[in-house]
């Protein structure tokens, strides 16, 4: 017995033709099919510290790493709910898995807000091509002629073990060495190096290491500004493909959402399926079934989850009806997104506590997934894109008018 999936709530924008929901359909039913290849290589992804293999080329084949590449270049430019129900059902299988899909995924729109000359560098003659990429600036740059040269090391690239590509954050400086913005460099993995540094408790299996840049010649084409971004302004040409004219920030943090929502359905359905089974030890309850604390603990983890999916839907609703419509959403609109963020992240990641509270202790046997379900979720609700706090902080002072400190990231 499995429980009731959120995947087919109506929660969707108004304008949501039948051909797309159609095709969201038919994504999310190619992700299903291979969650049970993902489940079964959880384990040595993790022990691996880098998404298996099998698993990489399954994606690929289903057409999931094309989610969101322009279909000029041979991608399926689907709408931001389709790519949270993508990564929600991958991570029923394995959650590093997700994750560093998700992170190629989304860097795949970053490309998609580039000049086209820079898109059809990294798609023209490789439609497949996959992209790893940190937004934050942590590295030195000198102006030549046509465009920089970065030194410099980011972490953590998620995906960056899969990947042809990278987009890496760096201070822009003008001719005379001045910092004057913050740019977005798209850079060939040929020209990086990786550095093993992701040791962590989860999320173990994400190879999210670190990029490391030596006087690397970037094209000036390849640039563009993180803060014009962030305020709607990108170098594509292609002003009419909704996709990218959808809202920078906003898309950044709800994607993350995705593996979430599906860590937290596989902990619900592996504790409802094996109730039928397990005893409350100490207890007169032969069986987890029967025990009023228990069923209490399933409907309240049942509606977390379920609370988790509505408000990260909302926001890629809105984000979506933005685009469409071609209005860049103000500065409260895109607060409200980081709101939902992090309330679908804080609402997955406590279903999984009281999941593994009312399974028992035996969720921490290493034999158990519900035991590395609950470490990739308390390892990746803790990205800084989508700190619940920073983002209550963000959201509150929008709501009073206040629309300048705490962070760039809105």
């Amino acid at each position: 017995m499995t429980s009731p999936s959120m995947a087919d709530c109506s929660l969707d924008r108004p304008g949501t033709t039948p051909e797309a929901r159609a095709l969201r359909a038919e994504l999310v039913g190619r992700a299903r099919e291979i969650v049970p290849v993902l489940a079964r290589n959880a384990a040595r992804t993790e022990e691996d510290r880098r998404v298996a293999e099998e698993n990489i080329t399954l994606i690929d084949e289903a057409g999931l790493f094309s989610i969101m590449r322009p279909r000029r270049l041979g991608g399926l430019e689907t709408d931001l709910r389709t790519k949270l129900e993508v990564s929600r059902e991958l991570a029923r299988g394995c959650g590093s898995t997700s994750w560093a899909t998700t992170l190629m995924n989304v860097c795949a729109f970053f490309v998609g807000l580039f000049p086209d000359r820079a898109q059809r560098d990294v798609w023209e003659d490789a439609p497949g091509a996959r992209i790893a990429g940190v937004l934050a600036p942590s590295a030195e740059a000198t102006r030549v002629d046509g465009g920089y040269r970065l030194t410099g090391r980011w972490g953590w690239a998620s995906g960056c073990l899969h990947a042809q590509w990278a987009v890496v954050g760096f201070p822009v400086p003008d001719e005379h060495g001045e910092v004057v913005d913050q740019g977005l460099a798209l850079v060939p993995m040929a020209d990086l190096a990786i550095e093993d540094t992701w040791f962590v408790t989860g999320m173990r299996g994400t190879g999210s290491n670190t990029l490391v840049a030596r006087d690397v010649l970037v094209p000036e084409h390849r640039v563009i500004s993180i803060p014009a971004a962030i305020g709607g302004r990108y170098g594509t040409e292609h002003t009419d493909e909704a996709l990218y004219r959808s809202a920078f920030v906003p898309v950044a943090a709800i994607v993350l959402a995705g593996p979430q929502l599906g860590l937290a359905q596989a902990a619900l359905d592996l504790v409802i399926e094996k109730a039928p089974k397990r005893s409350v030890s100490y207890t007169d309850y032969d069986t987890q079934t029967e025990a009023p604390t228990f069923q209490l603990a399933v409907a309240k983890a049942s509606g977390l989850v379920d609370a988790a999916h509505l408000v990260a839907y909302r926001a890629a609703a809105d984000i979506d009806q933005a685009a469409v419509d071609g209005v860049y959403p103000d500065h409260a609109a895109r607060a409200r997104v980081r709101m939902d963020t992090g309330a679908a992240i804080e609402n997955a990641r406590e279903a999984i506590r009281v999941l593994v509270s009312a399974h028992g202790a035996g969720s921490f046997a290493e034999a158990s997934p519900l035991q590395r379900i609950w470490r990739d979720s308390e390892v990746a609700s803790r990205h800084a894109v989508v700190s619940p706090a920073i983002s209550a902080e963000v959201y509150g002072r929008a709501l009073l008018g206040i629309t300048d400190g705490v962070t760039a990231l809105v």
